[in-house]
């Protein structure tokens, strides 16, 4: 028998609809931001930052249910967080389409947390944009496989 932690997995699932929201967003003010030809600004930075943090949190919501799943099921020790992403895959919670997003998503976390100083910024980063697609199709196929493998 197999214990899943659904409280800790639902909880971090239903953060999915506010990352979805805030890509939304950032989307939105970037495309408003070129239709004024605004000059760069605080504004800017701000757009930036936010745009870095929704990536930081959409990372840690995959990895941290990845973790909480390969745990439940017994699967095999990620050494990774690419490898989280693949163990998922691997075992069928996911597609290969969602899987490559998901580890282009996570390979971006090393830059995000340790390498901010540096990163380079300009305009709307293109993961935004794939996001809401593979965090969407992540958050419905994570309890279709815990339903499919406690029968």
């Amino acid at each position: 028998m197999y214990y899943v932690n659904q409280e800790q997995i639902d909880a971090r699932l239903a953060f999915v609809p506010d990352l979805l929201k805030a890509c939304a967003a950032l989307e939105s003010a970037w495309e408003v931001r070129g239709k004024t030809g605004a000059e760069e600004s605080d504004s800017e930075l701000l757009l930036h930052l936010a745009q870095e943090r929704t990536l930081h949190l959409a990372i840690e919501t995959v990895t941290d249910v990845g973790s909480l799943l390969i745990d439940a099921f017994m699967m095999r020790d990620a050494s990774s967080y690419e490898d989280i992403v693949e163990i998922l895959a691997g075992e069928g919670v996911f597609g290969a389409d969602v899987a490559l997003v998901l580890t282009e998503l996570v390979k971006l976390r090393r830059p995000l947390t340790q390498e901010y100083n540096t990163l380079p910024r300009s305009g709307l980063h293109p993961m935004i944009a794939k996001l809401p697609g593979a965090l969407s199709a992540f958050a419905k196929a994570v309890p279709a496989f815990i339903s499919k493998e406690m029968l």
